[in-house]
């Protein structure tokens, strides 16, 4: 088994501003729905190990911000679907994170890496000590070389304090720890113009930084079954990390491996200028 690098051998990697930088990324933040790694498509978990720990066998730092827990957890409860009420979401949520990370650590065994589990809630990445607390723990984690694996903390977040969805959470994690990328996987390998079920439908390739995207026909990724986010929720998310100088590229669960090897795939939203 190849030794991976330590942090002082990580190298300082060039800036993200084309699909053909990303392998170069030093720090990506990869977001992967419920509906990509549950359900019929838990095998999917070993797919985008693979991809991530390429990626993280080549020096870069790798935060994988993952849904999944509600749904993980349904089974186990004997639930058919997703509960309405938030005592048997967060019930659900308890078991399946514990279930989901497991699958996520026996995969990663294989290439010898890590995870660390970081739970958060909105009021975590708001209030200025919180988020200072967090940074820090994440930061520690990526020098030993660990992945953390980062998803909301259901468990005790309330509906009037939650994200969301964890399109929101990534981006937010992005800009917390100056991603050079974010990755946002889905169900479908771009944006489209329209749901891509119906005609007409046309791949979007580029998104310009500003750009009001006003003839898109919001609809259609992720939004039926167990996830929570749609193509609207991913454009939102991606201009906040943008907004925040972190280009994003949006493809499918399934392209992982190409997108995070910078093949010409997906939608790319280019970044404005850092924040300072």
């Amino acid at each position: 088994m190849t030794a991976h690098p330590t942090t002082s051998s990580i190298p300082t990697l060039s800036p993200v501003s084309a699909r053909r930088d990303i392998p170069n990324a030093r720090r990506v933040v990869v977001k992967v729905g419920s509906s990509s790694i549950s359900g019929e498509n838990a095998g999917q978990v070993n797919h985008l190990i693979d991809a991530l720990a390429e990626a993280h066998s080549r020096g870069t730092q790798i935060v994988l911000v993952s849904s999944g827990a509600i749904a993980t957890g349904l089974p186990f409860l004997k639930l058919d679907g997703r509960p309405t009420d938030l005592a048997t979401k967060q019930a659900a949520a308890a078991v399946g994170q514990n279930v989901l990370v497991f699958r996520y650590q026996e995969s990663l065994r294989r290439y010898g890496i890590v995870a660390g589990q970081v739970l958060l809630t909105a009021g975590d990445l708001e209030l200025a000590e919180n988020r200072a607390n967090a940074r820090r723990a994440m930061e520690r984690l990526l020098d030993l070389r660990i992945l953390p694996i980062v998803n909301e903390n259901d468990t005790v977040a309330t509906e009037e304090i939650r994200f969301g969805d964890n399109d929101s959470l990534a981006a937010r994690v992005a800009r917390l720890i100056n991603a050079d990328l974010l990755v946002l996987l889905s169900d479908v390998e771009s944006l489209y113009t329209k749901p891509p079920s119906e005609h007409g439908a046309e791949a979007i390739h580029d998104v310009a930084f500003g750009d009001p995207l006003s003839s898109i026909e919001f609809g259609g990724i992720g939004e039926a079954g167990v996830g929570t986010g749609g193509a609207r929720t991913k454009v939102a998310a991606a201009r906040l990390a943008a907004g925040a100088g972190t280009p994003v590229l949006l493809t499918a669960t399934g392209l992982v491996h190409e997108a995070l090897r910078g093949a010409d795939i997906g939608t790319w939203f280019a970044a404005g200028p850092p924040e300072k």
